[in-house]
């Protein structure tokens, strides 16, 4: 359980980074929110989903 947990976390910041550096280099390209809609939404709800899931995870690691 302690891998999974470990795994988790570590999406969790990998994706946090890559949305730093991906949604504000994407509002600014010209056609930046109408063009990428989908990118910045699917990276907010899977960041938001992988939240939950290393809260849930961490109380069966604790």
């Amino acid at each position: 359980m302690a891998a999974i947990f470990q795994l988790t976390v570590f999406a969790l910041i990998a994706l946090s980074f890559a949305l730093v550096v991906g949604v504000p280099f994407t509002f600014a390209l010209p056609e930046g929110w109408t063009a990428n809609r989908n990118f910045i939404l699917t990276g907010a709800g899977l960041w938001l989903l992988l939240v939950f899931a290393v809260g849930v995870l961490n109380s069966f690691v604790v």
